[in-house]
């Protein structure tokens, strides 16, 4: 595939800051493709498919990066210090992340280091989970009729639990579409504080499972028991639980078929 012309140039020294998005290689933007071709060294989440790192160049660096819950991980600090170190050496380096960047991919933290480093950086937006994902379960984050508002939250903190600093009295009655990120190991203790909150033990609920990939898995329950149907259905990480109306459109909406794409 030819790229345009216009691209920016991906010079020697810099880092770009890209978005995979969730998982299917079409999904990829013209930039993102622009940065695998040209890049000297690929420092990648555990969250990038294996097609989308194969269209990078054959004989660029590759630099696991990945951190998954429960498993020995990269820490955060120390894949800044790899981006700087790279950069520094004169490199193209390109920070690879599943989703986009700035949507609970600590790509804030890694840009303000190259920028306290004085490392010239780009950042390049991919399609989060919380669009993109829903939109592969058949179910849209807004839709006319059933909300006119959506809150993406993170299913824990730095610690690893449900975040404390969210309100979920708030949350629960004032956002009708609510997408939490990384919500599989607390799926339980969230549904029970939206109940606790107000929200209705019936209203429709879906977790969200390896989106827009072949292994994609969606389980539709109640909110009360949408912890339990994703237990019985071995669900596996990475996931997020969608709750609102517009779970229901999926009965109509669901068109992706991973065996076929």
């Amino acid at each position: 595939m030819d790229l345009p012309d216009s691209l920016p140039e991906f010079r020697p020294g810099h880092v770009w800051l890209v978005g995979a998005g969730p998982g299917e290689p079409g999904l990829l933007s013209l930039l993102a493709l622009h940065a695998l071709r040209h890049a000297d060294a690929v420092v990648y989440d555990a969250l990038v498919d294996e097609r989308i790192l194969a269209l990078a160049r054959a004989d660029s660096e590759r630099h696991y990066a990945g951190k998954r819950g429960g498993r020995p991980s990269a820490k955060q600090p120390d894949i800044s210090e790899r981006l700087i170190a790279l950069a520094y050496a004169g490199k193209r380096v390109l920070r690879l992340k599943g989703g986009d960047p700035f949507v609970f991919g600590r790509g804030a933290e890694e840009a303000l280091a190259l920028a306290t480093a004085g490392i010239p950086f780009r950042v390049v937006p991919g399609i989060t989970a919380g669009v993109g994902g829903l939109a592969y379960a058949g179910i849209p984050a807004t839709a006319r009729g059933a909300n006119v508002a959506v809150a993406f939250i993170t299913g824990y903190d730095s610690t690893g639990e449900v975040p404390e600093e969210v309100d979920w009295g708030k949350l629960a009655g004032a956002i009708p579409v609510l997408v939490f990120y990384m919500a599989l190991a607390h799926l339980d203790e969230i549904a029970r504080r939206l109940i606790a909150a107000g929200r209705a033990a019936s209203e429709p609920a879906a977790v969200i499972s390896r989106a827009a990939t072949a292994r994609q898995k969606v389980v539709e329950a109640p909110l009360a028991a949408i912890a339990a149907a994703a237990k019985r259905a071995q669900v596996e990480p990475p996931a997020m639980l969608v709750v609102g109306e517009v779970v229901r459109l999926r009965h109509h909406l669901d068109w992706f078929r991973p065996d076929t794409k």
